[in-house]
């Protein structure tokens, strides 16, 4: 049997995994532009286990955040096909679709594009300053993680919810 103690910690302590995942996330976005789906990939995967830890009802809990992880994925597709966004972009907001209730992804939706600006508008500035050829090259992952840094804040940081 679970330790009391430790089954009410642990949603707490997979949310910390997942900041630290959007922390390693921001840092190899902006270092390479690539954000990895193995990085991805942990991400999703840890998801279920803390619908686990949160007590998410399978029905018809898990269901509804499959179908947001696919429709942010849907709709960041389009993006990608567009150009506007890279594919490591699209798969690490539609990861974080696993994580966030569909309020909390609209939230973190906007939160992102508020983020995204800035930075867009740095790395075109940087790459007309270098005089780069070829597109610029967004880091865009790190406005996803910080959007979701807020998220998850709000989860513990806002008693007035």
């Amino acid at each position: 049997m679970m330790n009391v103690a430790f089954t009410a910690l642990l949603p707490w302590l997979l949310c910390a995994i997942l900041a630290g995942l959007l922390l390693a996330a921001t840092v190899t976005d902006y270092r390479r532009r690539i954000i990895s789906n193995k990085l991805n990939l942990t991400i999703a995967l840890l998801a279920p286990v803390y619908w686990l830890a949160v007590g998410l009802e399978w029905w018809p809990g898990a269901p509804i955040q499959l179908g947001l992880a696919l429709v942010v994925f849907a709709i960041f597709y389009i993006f990608f096909r567009l150009g506007g966004m890279g594919g490591g972009d699209v798969k690490l907001a539609a990861a974080l679709g696993l994580w966030f209730a569909p309020g909390e992804m609209l939230t973190l939706i906007l939160l992102m594009s508020m983020a995204g600006a800035p930075i867009t508008l740095a790395a075109w500035a940087d790459h007309r300053r270098a005089a780069q050829p070829g597109r610029v090259k967004v880091p865009y992952g790190i406005a996803i993680a910080v959007a979701g840094w807020v998220v998850l804040a709000q989860r513990y940081l806002n008693h007035f919810g």
